[in-house]
């Protein structure tokens, strides 16, 4: 039997959706990292101009969005904010888009002393993400 081949490495754009900022992380499935990348305004309808050149430049493979949640799990205004940028995302660039978890990832990025609290907390979504995939 032939020897199973491990599978090529993959890069996602992490993003940490918020109503006024979105951070934004790199990473991929070979270091299993997030590099916090930026942060980007969101002003009516403008941020897909900043989406679209961060996905020109890092060609990811799919997409990952913190959704976040209460502390007991249960969904609320901004629950439903995040699935929605995660669709729109979904439908405007035909990537992959995978949900995680954001639950005090904010929370860890401030206390850390991030000096951009949104990317960063971008970076810990994307590595929640790789934790949860292996």
């Amino acid at each position: 039997m032939p020897e199973a081949r491990p599978a090529p490495p993959r890069s996602y754009l992490a993003f940490d959706y918020g109503s006024r900022r979105i951070g934004v992380a790199v990473g991929n499935t070979l270091l299993r990292r997030a590099q916090p990348l930026a942060t980007i305004a969101v002003t009516g309808d403008a941020w897909p101009a900043g989406v679209e050149r961060l996905l020109a430049r890092w060609q990811p493979d799919a997409l990952v969005v913190g959704v976040p949640l209460h502390p007991d799990g249960a969904p609320h205004d901004n629950t439903r904010r995040a699935q929605r940028f995660a669709r729109r995302l979904h439908g405007r660039y035909g990537l992959p888009v995978h949900e995680v978890d954001e639950r005090y990832t904010t929370t860890e990025s401030l206390a850390s002393g991030a000096a951009d609290v949104d990317a960063a907390a971008a970076a810990l979504i994307l590595e929640q993400f790789f934790r949860e995939q292996a």
